[in-house]
């Protein structure tokens, strides 16, 4: 694992990912970005871990997107990995939930890495921006593409061509995060959603994860379709199974998580 980025399991189920570039403001670079990448690797290769927390170090920035040293001498391509994108996150293939624990300023990539997480938990302080049009470029890497899925489009509209950022309070009224705690409690606001999904069964979140994804854009008859695919994955696993018969016997599930 790099040493800007470290991978430690906290509790139970719970892998928690720390982006520890401080002095730096937290920005990727190659390191960070192959760093990522591992974590990604890491987590969806071992069953213990249900679900993962992103966070940083330091505390007044979550990140500040991407090293603009690296950028201007010519080598941004470095801070993207193959099969993974920008940060080695931002298009990771994964199966199991992230979430965004952003502590301080969330600008350009950023921003771009927690909307590539399934959910985001942020500080009172935070900020959210894609500063990118004040500095003659474009937040390629999930700004401009997912930020009008993720609040409404006269919203997004004016964080991508302001460049500037809005406050935690109204990220969290137009849907960008889903809690806002105080200052200096945002790790703990992730874990606490994190205990909630790591007590489901995980193949069903999984399985609720990839669904959420696939449906964007469908018709109402192709996402009903596409559920049924996904009850189906479920129908034959011991969980499945599971469920039901625990809540008969009055007793706590035992996933198996097959």
């Amino acid at each position: 694992m790099s040493e800007v980025v470290r991978y430690e399991i906290v509790e139970d189920w719970i892998a928690k990912v720390t982006i520890d570039r401080p002095e730096k403001r937290n920005a990727v670079n190659i390191d960070v970005a192959q760093g990522m990448a591992e974590a990604v690797r890491r987590s969806e290769a071992d069953d213990a871990v249900r679900v993962v927390v992103l966070c940083s170090s330091g505390g007044e920035v979550f990140c500040a997107g991407a090293d603009l040293k690296v950028v201007s001498e010519g080598r941004g391509k470095e801070l993207y990995v193959e099969g993974f994108g920008f940060g080695g996150f931002v298009e990771a293939k994964r199966r199991k939930p992230w979430i965004a624990a952003v502590g301080g300023q969330a600008l350009a990539g950023g921003m771009e890495l927690s909307l590539a997480c399934d959910m985001i938990v942020c500080g009172e302080e935070s900020k959210f921006g894609l500063p990118e049009p004040k500095r003659g470029l474009l937040a390629g890497a999930g700004g401009v593409s997912r930020l009008p899925m993720a609040i409404p489009r006269n919203v997004a509209t004016q964080i991508i061509v302001t460049g500037d950022p809005i406050p935690a309070q109204r990220a969290y009224e137009v849907g960008l995060v889903n809690k806002v705690v105080p200052t200096g409690q945002h790790i703990e606001g992730a874990l606490e959603f994190a205990r909630a999904i790591a007590a489901n069964a995980p193949l069903a979140v999984q399985e609720g994860l990839a669904l959420a994804k696939r449906v964007v854009g469908l018709t109402d008859e192709e996402g009903m379709l596409a559920g049924d695919d996904s009850l189906a994955n479920l129908r034959d696993t011991e969980d499945f199974k599971e469920g039901p018969l625990a809540f008969v016997e009055k007793r706590a599930p035992v996933w198996k998580g097959r």
